[in-house]
This record gives C-alpha cells, structure tokens and sequence, in this order.
C-alpha cells in the first residue's frame, strides 16, 4: 500500500520512493526487463509474480537493510516491476510496447501509476514480521492454553533401568473459589474494555513519510478483552490461587538422565476459557559406582585373577538383575570384553526389549605374595619361557667386536 503526497509516492515503513526529480534520474537509467527483475517466466500468473515481489520485497525492504543503498535501489526496482505486472492492463501494455508504454507518464517509480497495485497483503506480512504485527494470526483475547510448569525429580540409577513411582510437592494455581476464576468481586463481573472495545488488540499509528498501522496486545486489559473494576478479595482479580498439591509421578522403565516425563493439564490455568498447561518433570539420575549407561546398553569391568586368566574359570558379574555367573575362557587377555544379552535397559517404547551389558574383564596383578607363592611362581615362569631371566641371556651373549683393518689417518 503507497501513500500519495505532494512528493510522489511514499511505500510503507519508511522508504521514500522517487518524486519529480528522482523519476528523471530513473527515466535516464537503462531499466532491466521487470520479468528478469522478478526472476519469472513471461507466462507467470499472479499468484507466481506476488510470490515472487514478495520473497524481494521482505528481503531488500530498506527497513530490514538499514543504511544500505543498494539494497533500496533493487527494493525500488522490484516494486516498480511488480506494480505493472500486477495489473492485467498495464502487464499488457508492457508485453506489446515495453517500457515505453509508460514514458512520460504521471506517477511514482518512472510515471507508474501504483494506485491499482496491491501491496496491501504483501506489507502486511513484511510489517508484521517487522513490527510483532499480524493478518492472519488469532486474536490475543481468544482461548488460549496455560504456561507448562517445569521441575525436576531425582532417581537411582536402578529406578531409571526398571521404573518407579515418585510424589512430587509443588505450588499450582487453582481456580478461586469465590470468583469462579473470573477475578471479579462476588456479585459483579468483568466489563468489555473501553480502549479496544473487547478485541484485546490496539492499532497504532507510525508515521514516517507514510503511515503504517502497527497491531499491539492492548495494554488497559492485557489482551483479555475485559477489565475487572472491583477485583476479587481472596484472589486480587486473579481469578486463581495458589496451593501446595502433592502430585504423582510414574517414571517409566528406561527413562534416561536430562528426560522428562509429561503429565498433562497440571501446568498454569489456561486464560479465556482455554485449557491448562502440562507439567514437565526432568527426571536426574543418580551416578551407579559400578555402572555405566549409553543408551541402552550398561558397561562395567570386573576384575579376574591370574589363575583364571591363564586357566580359565567361573566370575561372578554383578548386573542390575543380580549376580551372574560368567565362563573365563583359558588365555584370556587383560581389556577383553565380553557381552552379557539382555542384560541393558529396557527401551522406553517397550520395556520387554532390552539393551546389553558389556563387561571389561581386568587381569589383576598381585600386589603382595608369599614366599612360598613367589616360589612357585618362580617355577612357573621357568617352565614357561624364563621371562625372569631373560634380559640377562640377552647380555650374556653379547661379545667383543672383531677389529678389522683400518685404512686411512686412522691406520697405524
């Protein structure tokens, strides 16, 4: 929408378009064909070439490009191109004769005419974009739902893997008994607001060569629509008071550190009539000192003796469903893992399909022996490749190098 003034044509939001002197200047440039400005075929229909100024204007408004000359110049040219392609006359005076079908004309950009175009819904978008404005959006006194409410609960490391239940103690807002929630004093009611006439919307004016209606929350009633002129004593025109309430949490199975549970309609009263807000409970898992969770799956390390290393044997595996009794391979290495099926976490989506448990089996090195078990040990070692000895039969068989003879300054 242009606003015509003494000047020449002036676009909302602050652009001045050219008036007598700077349609001269644009008469003298050399004009780009308006299909190429728009980026459109020359079958275009309406719908494409609107789409097309639009995605321009909102990217090269010099409201959104402050101080930038270039940015105008292309916002100019855009409109310019999309005030004659929009109009089917103009769009077919230009499809036979071109530019100059318009030289010499009466107008804004060059002689154009924009009093047929519609740049109403295009800036109306941009404005409200800009501005916190809005066409299309519903009214602010409309039902709308409660702000969520957000806490947190903390739980074992078990109860994450398996599920619990949990009380949680927090303060809601419950709808006053004496007003009924609408905040007024027993015996009167809310009255329709003076300054917005019950919409709970306000229209301001900007005016910058132009002028530009700017939708704003009204700030008598706070966009509700009404005004409460004797307000409720046991709520002070709230309609709500608030109360401790003890509230139930069912934490399911699998359920990780940082997630949240939701529980519907516990959160803040919705206003005019709308719904209430959900409460979201973040659920803090507790460290496990043996345990360790990545997704599904559960890792821990247990350590194995030498004997069982070499040998192989039985270890008992501590898990979340009890001790287990796991097979040591004989010549099982130190870091070996190992996995124990179905022994992880439970998955949120079905509790009955489980996660693994990988177990880092550790050789522990004895830190104190016996005389008689480092005997033995002894024995052990000689019996099977003399480890204990075998730097010094490396030394041994080291010798003198031969001399050869020299040559040269170092001969004798």
């Amino acid at each position: 929408m242009f606003i015509y003034t003494k000047i020449g044509y002036v676009a909302l939001g602050g652009m001045l378009c050219a008036g007598v002197h700077g349609r001269k200047e644009a008469m003298a440039e050399q004009k780009r064909d308006y299909y190429e400005v728009l980026g459109v075929d020359k079958n275009a229909d309406d719908a494409a070439i609107k789409k097309a100024y639009r995605a321009l204007a909102k990217k090269y408004h010099p409201d959104m490009n402050p101080g930038d000359v270039e940015a105008e110049k292309k916002f100019k040219e855009a409109s310019e191109a999309y005030a004659i392609l929009s109009d089917p006359e103009k769009k077919r005076q230009y499809d036979q004769f071109g530019h100059a079908a318009f030289e010499g004309g009466a107008g804004g950009f060059g002689g154009f005419d924009f009093n047929s175009a519609d740049f109403s819904d295009i800036f109306g978008d941009i404005f409200g974009d800009l501005f916190g404005g809005g066409r299309k959006g519903r009214g602010s006194n409309g039902p709308m739902k409660g702000a969520n409410i957000r806490t947190s609960v903390r739980i074992t490391f078990e109860e994450a893997v398996f599920g619990t239940d949990k009380e949680i103690e927090l303060t809601l807002k419950d709808e006053c008994k004496s007003c009924h929630g609408s905040g007024a004093k027993p015996g009167t009611s809310p009255e329709t607001c003076q300054k917005c006439g019950g919409k709970g919307q306000v229209f301001t004016q900007q005016s910058f060569f132009g002028t530009v209606r700017n939708v704003q929350t009204c700030p008598e009633c706070n966009g509700t629509g009404k005004v409460i002129k004797e307000k409720c004593s046991d709520c002070h025109g709230s309609g709500y008071i608030a109360n401790r309430r003890k509230i139930q949490v069912s934490i399911p199975a699998g359920i990780d550190n940082g997630q949240s549970v939701r529980i519907r309609d516990k959160g803040e009263p919705g206003t005019n009539g709308g719904p209430r807000g959900d409460l979201l409970v973040e659920v803090i898992v507790g460290r496990h000192p043996i345990f360790q969770r990545q997704d599904y799956h559960i890792y821990s390390a247990v350590p194995i003796s030498y004997a069982i290393a070499a040998l192989g044997g039985d270890v008992v595996v501590d898990t979340v469903d009890g001790k287990v009794i796991y097979e040591v391979k004989p010549g099982t290495q130190t870091d070996t893992k190992v996995r124990l099926k179905g022994k992880g976490v439970p998955t949120l989506r079905n509790k009955e399909v489980r996660g693994d448990h990988y177990v880092t089996l550790v050789v522990q090195t004895p830190e104190k022996l016996s005389h008689e078990a480092k005997e033995l040990l002894r024995q052990f070692d000689a019996a099977t490749g003399d480890s204990l000895n075998a730097a010094k039969n490396v030394q041994g068989e080291k010798s003198e190098p031969k001399k050869g003879k020299g040559k040269g300054i170092f001969r004798k």
